[in-house]
Protein backbone atom coordinates (compact mmCIF):
# COMPACT_ATOMS: atom_id res chain seq x y z
CA UNK A 1 0.00 0.00 0.00
CA UNK A 2 1.42 3.29 -0.65
CA UNK A 3 2.31 5.74 1.69
CA UNK A 4 -0.33 8.39 -0.01
CA UNK A 5 -3.12 5.64 0.46
CA UNK A 6 -2.42 4.72 4.10
CA UNK A 7 -2.14 8.13 5.81
CA UNK A 8 -4.74 9.86 4.36
CA UNK A 9 -7.04 7.73 1.94
CA UNK A 10 -7.72 4.99 4.80
CA UNK A 11 -6.99 6.98 8.02
CA UNK A 12 -9.63 9.37 6.78
CA UNK A 13 -12.14 5.95 6.12
CA UNK A 14 -11.21 4.12 9.75
CA UNK A 15 -14.59 2.95 10.89
CA UNK A 16 -16.90 3.76 8.32
CA UNK A 17 -17.35 0.79 6.10
CA UNK A 18 -16.22 2.79 3.01
CA UNK A 19 -13.47 1.64 0.46
CA UNK A 20 -11.34 3.74 -1.41
CA UNK A 21 -12.43 4.06 -5.31
CA UNK A 22 -10.24 1.63 -7.23
CA UNK A 23 -10.22 4.84 -10.15
CA UNK A 24 -8.56 6.77 -7.76
CA UNK A 25 -5.28 4.77 -8.00
CA UNK A 26 -3.68 6.49 -5.10
CA UNK A 27 0.17 4.71 -5.15
CA UNK A 28 0.44 5.88 -9.21
CA UNK A 29 -1.03 8.78 -8.51
CA UNK A 30 1.29 10.32 -5.48
CA UNK A 31 4.65 8.79 -8.25
CA UNK A 32 3.11 10.62 -10.86
CA UNK A 33 2.33 14.16 -9.53
CA UNK A 34 5.63 13.49 -7.59
CA UNK A 35 7.61 13.36 -10.76
CA UNK A 36 5.74 16.77 -12.26
CA UNK A 37 7.10 18.38 -8.39
CA UNK A 38 5.08 21.27 -7.95
CA UNK A 39 1.23 22.54 -8.49
CA UNK A 40 0.60 26.02 -8.98
CA UNK A 41 -3.25 27.53 -8.21
CA UNK A 42 -5.02 30.65 -8.36
CA UNK A 43 -7.81 31.45 -6.33
CA UNK A 44 -6.26 29.68 -3.40
CA UNK A 45 -4.15 32.15 -1.18
CA UNK A 46 -2.59 31.53 2.30
CA UNK A 47 -5.12 32.92 4.25
CA UNK A 48 -8.47 32.14 2.85
CA UNK A 49 -9.64 28.97 4.83
CA UNK A 50 -6.23 28.01 5.62
CA UNK A 51 -4.10 27.05 2.25
CA UNK A 52 -1.27 27.69 3.84
CA UNK A 53 -1.18 24.29 5.84
CA UNK A 54 -2.48 22.30 3.16
CA UNK A 55 0.60 23.40 0.74
CA UNK A 56 2.59 22.83 3.62
CA UNK A 57 1.15 19.61 3.76
CA UNK A 58 1.67 18.76 0.05
CA UNK A 59 5.17 20.05 0.01
CA UNK A 60 6.15 18.14 3.34
CA UNK A 61 4.74 14.61 2.23
CA UNK A 62 4.93 14.43 -1.62
CA UNK A 63 7.63 17.04 -2.43
CA UNK A 64 5.15 19.80 -4.07
CA UNK A 65 6.28 22.97 -4.29
CA UNK A 66 3.30 25.66 -4.75
CA UNK A 67 2.42 29.17 -5.72
CA UNK A 68 -0.83 30.95 -5.74
CA UNK A 69 -1.76 34.05 -7.58
CA UNK A 70 -4.74 35.13 -5.59
CA UNK A 71 -8.08 35.87 -8.02
CA UNK A 72 -11.96 36.09 -7.97
CA UNK A 73 -14.22 33.28 -9.06
CA UNK A 74 -14.70 35.39 -12.12
CA UNK A 75 -11.00 36.01 -13.25
CA UNK A 76 -9.93 32.49 -12.84
CA UNK A 77 -12.16 30.92 -15.41
CA UNK A 78 -11.26 33.89 -17.32
CA UNK A 79 -7.34 33.10 -16.87
CA UNK A 80 -8.36 29.56 -17.88
CA UNK A 81 -10.14 30.31 -20.55
CA UNK A 82 -7.63 32.67 -22.32
CA UNK A 83 -4.60 30.42 -21.93
CA UNK A 84 -6.22 27.42 -23.03
CA UNK A 85 -3.53 25.39 -24.23
CA UNK A 86 -0.83 27.44 -22.89
CA UNK A 87 -1.96 26.73 -19.13
CA UNK A 88 0.32 28.17 -16.34
CA UNK A 89 -1.74 26.87 -13.53
CA UNK A 90 -3.39 24.01 -12.74
CA UNK A 91 -6.26 24.43 -9.99
CA UNK A 92 -8.65 27.19 -8.51
CA UNK A 93 -10.82 27.26 -6.05
CA UNK A 94 -14.39 29.01 -7.50
CA UNK A 95 -17.70 30.00 -5.54
CA UNK A 96 -20.37 27.06 -6.13
CA UNK A 97 -22.02 28.68 -9.41
CA UNK A 98 -19.00 28.88 -10.74
CA UNK A 99 -18.08 25.55 -11.23
CA UNK A 100 -21.10 24.04 -13.58
CA UNK A 101 -19.82 27.84 -15.76
CA UNK A 102 -16.25 26.60 -15.97
CA UNK A 103 -17.65 23.03 -17.09
CA UNK A 104 -20.12 24.23 -19.32
CA UNK A 105 -17.12 26.17 -20.75
CA UNK A 106 -15.00 22.82 -21.16
CA UNK A 107 -12.44 24.59 -19.06
CA UNK A 108 -12.39 21.62 -16.41
CA UNK A 109 -11.14 17.85 -15.63
CA UNK A 110 -12.97 15.41 -13.92
CA UNK A 111 -11.60 13.65 -10.94
CA UNK A 112 -13.66 11.91 -8.17
CA UNK A 113 -11.53 11.55 -4.75
CA UNK A 114 -11.16 8.23 -3.24
CA UNK A 115 -13.83 9.84 -0.28
CA UNK A 116 -16.41 11.08 -3.23
CA UNK A 117 -19.40 8.45 -1.81
CA UNK A 118 -19.06 11.03 1.35
CA UNK A 119 -19.62 14.04 -0.50
CA UNK A 120 -23.43 15.12 -0.26
CA UNK A 121 -24.99 14.59 -4.11
CA UNK A 122 -26.34 18.41 -3.63
CA UNK A 123 -22.72 19.78 -3.44
CA UNK A 124 -21.27 18.06 -6.28
CA UNK A 125 -20.95 17.24 -10.01
CA UNK A 126 -22.19 13.76 -11.12
CA UNK A 127 -19.12 13.41 -13.35
CA UNK A 128 -16.68 14.96 -11.09
CA UNK A 129 -16.05 18.28 -12.47
CA UNK A 130 -16.50 20.11 -9.42
CA UNK A 131 -17.12 19.12 -5.78
CA UNK A 132 -17.51 21.90 -2.74
CA UNK A 133 -15.14 21.23 0.22
CA UNK A 134 -15.94 23.43 2.15
CA UNK A 135 -19.31 25.91 3.07
CA UNK A 136 -19.42 29.26 3.92
CA UNK A 137 -22.66 31.59 4.90
CA UNK A 138 -22.16 35.45 5.20
CA UNK A 139 -21.84 36.97 8.09
CA UNK A 140 -20.96 40.51 9.32
CA UNK A 141 -18.15 41.51 11.33
CA UNK A 142 -19.19 44.62 12.63
CA UNK A 143 -16.75 46.71 14.75
CA UNK A 144 -18.19 47.49 17.99
CA UNK A 145 -16.20 50.54 18.57
CA UNK A 146 -17.49 52.34 16.34
CA UNK A 147 -21.00 51.36 16.48
CA UNK A 148 -22.69 50.50 19.65
CA UNK A 149 -25.61 49.49 18.69
CA UNK A 150 -24.52 46.16 16.79
CA UNK A 151 -26.96 45.57 13.62
CA UNK A 152 -28.01 42.21 13.95
CA UNK A 153 -29.84 41.89 10.95
CA UNK A 154 -30.15 43.19 7.19
CA UNK A 155 -33.16 45.39 8.00
CA UNK A 156 -31.13 46.50 11.26
CA UNK A 157 -28.16 47.33 8.99
CA UNK A 158 -29.63 49.20 5.94
CA UNK A 159 -32.25 51.23 8.71
CA UNK A 160 -28.76 52.02 10.84
CA UNK A 161 -26.70 52.93 6.91
CA UNK A 162 -23.50 52.41 8.70
CA UNK A 163 -20.17 52.49 6.26
CA UNK A 164 -20.61 48.61 4.61
CA UNK A 165 -17.76 46.79 2.84
CA UNK A 166 -19.07 43.91 0.73
CA UNK A 167 -16.29 43.50 -1.82
CA UNK A 168 -16.35 43.53 -6.19
CA UNK A 169 -20.25 42.49 -7.09
CA UNK A 170 -19.79 40.58 -10.22
CA UNK A 171 -16.26 39.45 -10.04
CA UNK A 172 -16.12 37.83 -6.37
CA UNK A 173 -18.40 34.63 -5.44
CA UNK A 174 -18.35 36.30 -1.86
CA UNK A 175 -19.80 39.88 -2.76
CA UNK A 176 -22.48 37.65 -4.93
CA UNK A 177 -23.75 35.66 -2.51
CA UNK A 178 -24.05 38.93 0.07
CA UNK A 179 -26.31 40.91 -2.56
CA UNK A 180 -28.60 36.98 -2.82
CA UNK A 181 -28.40 36.72 1.54
CA UNK A 182 -29.58 40.57 1.57
CA UNK A 183 -32.24 39.69 -1.38
CA UNK A 184 -33.23 36.78 1.11
CA UNK A 185 -33.55 38.10 4.20
CA UNK A 186 -35.80 41.28 2.22
CA UNK A 187 -38.18 38.68 0.35
CA UNK A 188 -36.53 38.24 -3.00
CA UNK A 189 -34.84 35.29 -4.18
CA UNK A 190 -32.30 33.73 -6.54
CA UNK A 191 -34.26 35.48 -9.38
CA UNK A 192 -35.56 38.30 -7.94
CA UNK A 193 -32.74 40.71 -6.62
CA UNK A 194 -34.65 44.05 -6.70
CA UNK A 195 -34.96 44.34 -3.10
CA UNK A 196 -31.23 44.21 -2.37
CA UNK A 197 -30.11 46.21 -5.06
CA UNK A 198 -32.57 48.66 -3.91
CA UNK A 199 -31.29 48.49 -0.28
CA UNK A 200 -27.49 48.83 -1.67
CA UNK A 201 -28.73 51.94 -3.59
CA UNK A 202 -29.65 53.70 -0.83
CA UNK A 203 -26.42 52.72 1.18
CA UNK A 204 -24.39 53.63 -2.66
CA UNK A 205 -26.43 56.92 -2.55
CA UNK A 206 -25.30 57.58 0.80
CA UNK A 207 -21.50 56.95 0.38
CA UNK A 208 -21.72 54.63 2.44
CA UNK A 209 -21.02 51.47 0.18
CA UNK A 210 -17.60 49.99 -0.09
CA UNK A 211 -16.74 47.81 -3.17
CA UNK A 212 -13.23 47.27 -2.18
CA UNK A 213 -12.54 43.03 -1.34
CA UNK A 214 -12.28 43.04 2.47
CA UNK A 215 -8.82 41.67 4.28
CA UNK A 216 -7.54 42.22 7.19
CA UNK A 217 -5.47 45.06 7.15
CA UNK A 218 -8.70 46.80 6.21
CA UNK A 219 -10.58 45.84 9.60
CA UNK A 220 -7.63 47.05 11.34
CA UNK A 221 -8.28 50.21 10.05
CA UNK A 222 -11.25 50.37 10.37
CA UNK A 223 -11.90 51.37 6.67
CA UNK A 224 -15.81 50.55 7.14
CA UNK A 225 -17.60 49.67 10.87
CA UNK A 226 -19.65 46.70 8.98
CA UNK A 227 -17.54 44.13 6.53
CA UNK A 228 -19.94 41.43 5.27
CA UNK A 229 -18.03 38.06 4.17
CA UNK A 230 -18.36 34.75 3.81
CA UNK A 231 -18.26 33.63 8.01
CA UNK A 232 -14.73 31.61 7.74
CA UNK A 233 -13.07 34.86 6.19
CA UNK A 234 -14.66 36.84 9.01
CA UNK A 235 -13.50 34.91 11.84
CA UNK A 236 -10.02 34.49 10.45
CA UNK A 237 -9.16 37.55 9.85
CA UNK A 238 -10.75 38.82 13.31
CA UNK A 239 -7.87 36.34 14.81
CA UNK A 240 -5.11 38.03 12.90
CA UNK A 241 -6.09 41.71 14.57
CA UNK A 242 -4.13 42.98 17.18
CA UNK A 243 -7.65 44.69 17.67
CA UNK A 244 -9.63 41.57 17.23
CA UNK A 245 -11.89 42.67 20.44
CA UNK A 246 -13.45 45.60 18.39
CA UNK A 247 -15.03 42.81 15.69
CA UNK A 248 -18.39 40.93 16.79
CA UNK A 249 -18.76 37.93 14.07
CA UNK A 250 -22.57 37.22 13.33
CA UNK A 251 -24.83 35.68 10.84
CA UNK A 252 -27.80 38.39 9.80
CA UNK A 253 -30.85 37.29 12.12
CA UNK A 254 -33.11 37.67 9.45
CA UNK A 255 -31.91 35.44 6.51
CA UNK A 256 -28.44 34.35 5.31
CA UNK A 257 -26.96 32.26 2.61
CA UNK A 258 -24.83 29.42 2.48
CA UNK A 259 -22.78 28.34 0.16
CA UNK A 260 -19.14 26.67 -0.86
CA UNK A 261 -16.40 26.42 -3.04
CA UNK A 262 -15.07 23.93 -5.39
CA UNK A 263 -11.99 22.87 -6.77
CA UNK A 264 -11.21 23.56 -10.55
CA UNK A 265 -8.93 21.22 -12.09
CA UNK A 266 -8.00 22.99 -15.11
CA UNK A 267 -8.22 20.62 -18.52
CA UNK A 268 -4.99 22.02 -20.15
CA UNK A 269 -2.92 21.80 -17.13
CA UNK A 270 0.65 20.63 -17.57
CA UNK A 271 0.92 19.13 -14.49
CA UNK A 272 -2.47 16.80 -14.12
CA UNK A 273 -1.49 14.31 -11.50
CA UNK A 274 -0.13 17.19 -9.18
CA UNK A 275 -3.41 18.96 -9.35
CA UNK A 276 -5.70 15.55 -9.11
CA UNK A 277 -3.16 14.70 -5.97
CA UNK A 278 -4.18 17.65 -4.28
CA UNK A 279 -7.86 17.52 -4.67
CA UNK A 280 -7.28 14.39 -3.30
CA UNK A 281 -5.68 15.15 -0.26
CA UNK A 282 -7.98 18.25 0.45
CA UNK A 283 -10.98 16.02 0.71
CA UNK A 284 -9.44 13.77 2.78
CA UNK A 285 -9.11 13.78 6.51
CA UNK A 286 -6.04 15.81 6.84
CA UNK A 287 -7.19 18.14 4.03
CA UNK A 288 -10.80 18.61 5.54
CA UNK A 289 -9.22 19.41 8.95
CA UNK A 290 -7.10 22.29 7.63
CA UNK A 291 -10.03 23.85 5.97
CA UNK A 292 -11.71 23.22 9.56
CA UNK A 293 -8.89 25.21 11.42
CA UNK A 294 -9.31 28.51 9.36
CA UNK A 295 -12.69 28.52 10.12
CA UNK A 296 -14.35 26.96 6.78
CA UNK A 297 -17.42 23.96 7.49
CA UNK A 298 -15.66 21.30 5.57
CA UNK A 299 -18.38 19.31 3.14
CA UNK A 300 -17.14 16.15 5.23
CA UNK A 301 -17.96 17.47 8.81
CA UNK A 302 -20.66 14.90 9.40
CA UNK A 303 -17.62 11.65 8.80
CA UNK A 304 -14.59 13.66 10.85
CA UNK A 305 -14.50 13.70 14.13
CA UNK A 306 -13.42 17.48 15.16
CA UNK A 307 -11.30 18.12 17.80
CA UNK A 308 -12.80 20.44 20.59
CA UNK A 309 -10.57 23.47 19.65
CA UNK A 310 -11.96 23.42 16.34
CA UNK A 311 -16.11 23.15 17.48
CA UNK A 312 -15.05 26.21 19.54
CA UNK A 313 -13.83 28.07 16.69
CA UNK A 314 -17.05 27.80 15.15
CA UNK A 315 -20.18 30.35 15.74
CA UNK A 316 -22.89 28.71 17.43
CA UNK A 317 -25.52 26.77 15.12
CA UNK A 318 -28.25 28.57 16.48
CA UNK A 319 -26.92 31.60 14.44
CA UNK A 320 -28.13 29.54 11.40
CA UNK A 321 -31.24 29.41 11.84
CA UNK A 322 -32.67 31.82 8.67
CA UNK A 323 -29.52 30.54 6.93
CA UNK A 324 -30.86 28.67 3.48
CA UNK A 325 -28.19 26.48 0.97
CA UNK A 326 -27.89 28.63 -2.33
CA UNK A 327 -30.15 27.27 -5.03
CA UNK A 328 -27.76 26.41 -7.61
CA UNK A 329 -29.62 25.64 -10.60
CA UNK A 330 -31.17 29.06 -10.66
CA UNK A 331 -28.86 31.37 -9.81
CA UNK A 332 -25.73 30.28 -12.30
CA UNK A 333 -27.58 32.00 -14.68
CA UNK A 334 -28.91 34.88 -12.96
CA UNK A 335 -25.32 35.47 -11.37
CA UNK A 336 -24.78 35.98 -15.24
CA UNK A 337 -26.95 38.98 -15.00
CA UNK A 338 -25.81 40.54 -11.70
CA UNK A 339 -22.49 42.68 -13.16
CA UNK A 340 -24.70 44.84 -14.96
CA UNK A 341 -27.43 45.18 -12.94
CA UNK A 342 -25.05 46.09 -10.19
CA UNK A 343 -23.63 48.78 -12.24
CA UNK A 344 -27.24 49.98 -13.35
CA UNK A 345 -29.12 49.91 -10.22
CA UNK A 346 -26.57 50.67 -7.38
CA UNK A 347 -23.70 52.17 -8.74
CA UNK A 348 -25.33 53.92 -11.49
CA UNK A 349 -28.63 55.18 -9.60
Amino acid sequence: MSTFNRRHVLAGLAGTGFAPLATAQPGALEKAARAEGRVTSVGMPDDWANWRATWADLQRLYGLAHVDTDMSSAEQIAKMEAERANASIDLGDVGFEFGAIAKARGLTRAYKPSTWAQVPDWAKDADGHWALAYTGTIAFAVNKRLLKDVPRSWKALFAAQPRVLIGAVGRAAQANATVLAAAHALGGSEVQLQPALQAFAQLAKARKLLSTDPSPALMERAEAEVFVMWDFNALSYRDKLPNAADYEVLIPSDGSITSGYTTLLNKHSKRPNAGDLTREFIFGDAGQLNLARGNARPIRVEHLALPDDLKKKLLPAAQYAAARALKPALWTEEVKKLPRAWQRDVLGA
